[in-house]
C-alpha cells in the first residue's frame, strides 16, 4: 500500500498530477481544493494517498492531510460514493465542512458537490452521522500535513516554495478545538452524535471559538429546554 508520495511536480491538472520520485512518475487524483494549494510545476510536494485497486485499474488518490484521507475513507463505505465523487465532496466542503455538514443533517451542502444528487446526499448523511464524530474527534491529531519532499543531492535543482509565516504556537486551529471540545463532552456522557452536532452548531456560530468557548456553547445547546 502506498500511503505517502514526496517528490517534485512536472505536470498539473484540475484533478490530478504527476509526481516524480526518483525519476518514475506518478499520477496522483486530488480534489479541486488540494490542487489549487499545492505549488507550481518544478516544486516539492508531498502529499497522503490511498490506492485503488481493480482487476484493471491501479489508481492513487491524494490528500493533504491525514484526517481528510479518513474522511475519504469513510465517505467511499457508503453505497454510490466512489472515489470521484468523494474528491467532488471534500473538494466542495473540505474535510471540516464535511463534518459540520454531516453533524447538523445538512444534506443540502454535501449536494452542491459535482455529481452528488439528493437521494445520494441524504444517504451519506444518514449513514455516517453516527460514524463522523469519531472521524471528527480526531481532527486535532490528523490535520497535521504531508510534510515537504526531500530531494537527493543528484536531483534536478527544484525552486523551493515560498514558506508561509507559521500561525501561534498556541493558537489551535479550528478542527483541533472542535476535536477537544466533542472530546469533552463525550467524556461528560453526551451521546457522540449529539455532541458532535452541538459543537458543529458552536462552531458555524463562531468559526474562531476557542475549544472552552465551544464546550460553553455546546452545553447551553444540549441543556434541557423546560
Amino acid at each position: 500500500m502506498i500511503g505517502r508520495i514526496a517528490g517534485v511536480i512536472v505536470h498539473r491538472a484540475a484533478d490530478h498530477v504527476m509526481v516524480d520520485v526518483r525519476g518514475v512518475g506518478y499520477i496522483v487524483h486530488i480534489s479541486e481544493r488540494t490542487a489549487a494549494g499545492l505549488p507550481p510545476v518544478g516544486q516539492a510536494v508531498a502529499l497522503y494517498t490511498d490506492l485503488l485497486v481493480r482487476e484493471d485499474l491501479l489508481q492513487l488518490f491524494g490528500f493533504p492531510t491525514l484526517l481528510e484521507k479518513e474522511w475519504h475513507k469513510l465517505l467511499t463505505s457508503v453505497q454510490g460514493i466512489g472515489a470521484k465523487a468523494s474528491l467532488a465532496i471534500l473538494g466542495t466542503l473540505g474535510a471540516e465542512g464535511l463534518g459540520r455538514s454531516i453533524a447538523l443533517g445538512d444534506w443540502a451542502a454535501v449536494r452542491k458537490a459535482q455529481g452528488v444528487g439528493p437521494k445520494l446526499a441524504q444517504r451519506v448523511v444518514l449513514e455516517l452521522k453516527d460514524k463522523a464524530p469519531s472521524v471528527m474527534a480526531l481532527g486535532g491529531v490528523l490535520t497535521v500535513d504531508a510534510g515537504t519532499a526531500v530531494i537527493e543531492d543528484d536531483a534536478p535543482p527544484v525552486a523551493k516554495a515560498p514558506v508561509a509565516p507559521k500561525a501561534a504556537a498556541d493558537a489551535p486551529s479550528s478542527a483541533a478545538a472542535q476535536s477537544e471540545a466533542l472530546s469533552a463532552l463525550t467524556n461528560l456522557g453526551y451521546n457522540p452524535s449529539e455532541a458532535a452536532s452541538a459543537v458543529a452548531q458552536a462552531a458555524a456560530a463562531e468559526p474562531d471559538a476557542a475549544t472552552s468557548a465551544l464546550i460553553r456553547a455546546a452545553l447551553r445547546s444540549l441543556a434541557p429546554k423546560e
